[in-house]
């Protein structure tokens, strides 16, 4: 596929509610697309908001996240069986948890419980224990429209010609060549041995990651791909980029329970973009 043949922004909401999605950044990282491009990769999927928003013609899309993926080839070959079971569903405290117990063997009712879950889970969280089991708590909003019918159309049409993997982000961008369009969106690990942050996303993504990640962008500044990265807004992740463009962005953060505890807090955006 060439690159104009690329098409415009269409706005595309996500799927999910997902931690660390990026829909409050899109008009920092929409601003630094290219008019033009090849095909566009994103290793650290997740609620792939730049994806949707940007609906690429040519895709390559992973997350090491494996019942992530599977949930959005489900929604691409199945999407109106994936929706009638998220109609189905309870919207009930009680039912939700009879939900999050349940293991359905079928792809699309599989996907259907993921986006569920998430949607209604407090704080839209996705968590799992050490048996991989979700345990996120009831959020307390019922969410009535969710699955109405067709809902779930436009995204399986904006997947319909993405490769959709799950794997390490290493081996999924390893087929970028010139031209090509690549968005970087790791877990925020930083290099701080007393770090509360570290010690939590040490087993998700380690700082060795984090720097193997920084080599991996530079080789493809080299290879002619444009690069974009968000990470965290720190200065261990500031001394890997240093020779991309760094934008400092601002938000508040969700995260806290207690909405009086929640703060605004700084992020960084490099690009070889200049």
């Amino acid at each position: 596929m060439s690159a104009e043949e690329q098409p415009s922004p269409t706005g595309l909401d996500p799927v999910f509610r997902w931690p660390g999605g990026k829909r409050w950044l899109l008009s920092t990282l929409t601003d630094l697309v290219p008019e033009r491009f090849g095909t566009y990769y994103e290793p650290f999927f997740g609620a792939g908001a730049l994806f949707f928003a940007l609906r690429p013609t040519t895709a390559v899309l992973s997350d090491k996240n494996r019942e992530l993926m599977d949930c959005y080839r489900a929604v691409r070959e199945e999407y109106s069986e994936v929706e009638t079971h998220l109609r189905a569903f309870p919207r009930s405290r009680d039912g939700y948890y009879r939900v999050r117990a349940s293991r359905p063997s079928g792809g699309a009712e599989q996907a259907a419980r993921l986006i569920y879950l998430t949607t209604l889970a407090f704080n839209g969280v996705y968590r799992v224990n050490q048996r991989g089991e979700f345990n996120v708590p009831y959020g307390g909003r019922e969410y009535p429209g969710l699955g109405t019918a067709g809902s779930l159309a436009a995204h399986a049409q904006a997947l319909s010609s993405a490769d959709i993997l799950d794997g390490d982000f290493a081996t999924i961008v390893a087929s970028a060549r010139s031209g090509d369009f690549v968005y970087l969106d790791p877990p925020y690990t930083v290099a701080h041995s007393n770090n509360g942050f570290l010690r939590y996303n040490e087993a998700i993504f380690s700082w060795q990651d984090q720097e193997r990640l920084a080599a991996v962008a530079s080789d493809l500044d080299e290879r002619g791909c444009t690069v974009i990265v968000s990470n965290a807004a720190h200065p261990s992740i500031g001394d890997l980029y240093r020779t991309f463009r760094a934008i400092t962005v601002s938000r508040r953060s969700l995260v806290a329970a207690d909405p009086l505890r929640r703060r605004d807090t700084d992020e960084l955006v490099f690009t070889n973009v200049s």
